[in-house]
């Protein structure tokens, strides 16, 4: 007997947010989420609750929490894309098929009765957030705020229906293999002679914040699936990374003193999470601020980066975007980061994967975002 359950409560909300630790136990390449990270990101203390509606659900099997799964709306994408979108994420279960079918039934039926006839995911809460399901590259830890899976994942959901919408791809770096051919080296000559390219103003970070989200949402607009940044959400991006990134991590590239680009380098704070348990209590602060500060992370990952949308099939588009890249050397072998992700980037997106391809990175794990119709 299955028991699907929704999440109506504090008590209940823990047990949905704790069930991955105790599926992945025996994974090496696990590593558990701050809890109280992922309290907040269920709660209205997220942003992008503003204009998500979301309903979760445990799978029980002889009283035990066997798997898990959310369903949610997202007003803005509603607003691109029709009135019957919708989504589910954070899918987690044993291997039983019919775990998967029970959650993915009360899933959609909720769905449905919001109206719901085309649905996509998996995304935690929507695609700016955690998306994809991981189908290749198992056998290394995920970087800072990207999505774990098992291996099994894929033909569970594929059985359920789901067809895939498209891939994104993580890709892979040494700070030491990071090389510019003499043709791009040229390119880049021409272009930085155009260009300017800044540290972030952390004296006025809150407008800085407000122009990244200006480039991202014009160089992003026609991507699949996407969906706009609100002022609110890269606010509080911003206060985040205030604390967890240097101003020298955070790039911006403007043509006559007009922004066109960023990039932003994070340090892989899943390294440093890595160990408590997800726990700060009582002295996971103090290790958490130790290894972010003193000790340090090896690795690092590019979570946002965005070109003015005018520039992105222009021939400087490109180069801007491997100048920008180019700033985040020095900073990182300050710090001995040894290693970056790029991610993610959209399999179809030809463009950057030249570019990160010709500069020595490679991809090194696949994420499958899925479509079905009701």
């Amino acid at each position: 007997m299955i028991r699907i359950e929704k999440v109506m409560d504090k008590r209940e909300l823990k047990s949905f947010i704790a069930f991955p630790s105790s599926l992945y136990r025996d994974d090496p390449n696990w590593i558990d989420p701050l809890y109280l990270e992922r309290v907040e990101h269920l709660s209205e203390k997220n942003p992008a609750s503003e204009h998500i509606e979301w309903q979760a659900w445990v799978a029980k099997k002889e009283g035990k929490v066997v798997g898990r799964i959310t369903a949610q709306i997202d007003a803005l994408h509603r607003e691109l894309y029709g009135e019957d979108s919708g989504h589910f994420g954070m899918i987690d279960a044993i291997d039983d098929p019919d775990v998967f079918s029970a959650l993915f039934t009360a899933a959609e039926d909720w769905l449905q009765a919001k109206g719901a006839r085309k649905i996509t995911g998996p995304f935690s809460l929507n695609i700016n957030q955690e998306s994809g399901l991981l189908i290749d590259g198992f056998d290394t830890p995920p970087s800072a705020l990207m999505p774990h899976g098992k291996p099994y994942y894929a033909a569970r959901v594929e059985q359920q229906g789901y067809t895939q919408g498209i891939d994104l791809l993580a890709y892979w770096m040494r700070r030491t293999d990071l090389h510019f051919s003499s043709s791009l080296s040229r390119l880049m000559e021409q272009v930085r002679k155009k260009v300017t390219i800044r540290c972030i103003n952390r004296k006025q970070f809150s407008e800085e914040m407000q122009v990244l989200r200006q480039i991202f949402n014009s160089g992003w607009q026609n991507n699949w699936g996407f969906v706009p940044f609100t002022e609110h959400e890269f606010a509080t991006m911003g206060d985040q990374l205030k604390f967890l990134v240097p101003d020298d991590m955070i790039y911006i590239a403007e043509i006559d003193s007009v922004p066109c680009a960023f990039i932003v380098g994070l340090p892989n704070i899943n390294e440093a999470i890595g160990g408590l348990n997800g726990r700060l209590l009582p002295f996971g602060w103090a290790k958490l601020l130790w290894r972010l500060k003193v000790s340090g992370v090896r690795t690092a990952r590019v979570p946002l980066m965005g070109v003015r949308h005018e520039y992105q099939f222009s021939r400087m588009g490109p180069v801007i975007a491997l100048l920008l890249i180019e700033a985040l050397r020095d900073p990182f072998a300050k710090r001995n980061i040894d290693a970056l992700e790029m991610s993610w980037i959209l399999e179809s997106n030809t463009g950057m994967r030249t570019i990160l391809e010709r500069i020595g990175a490679i991809p090194y794990k696949r994420y499958r975002l899925y479509e079905k119709q009701l």
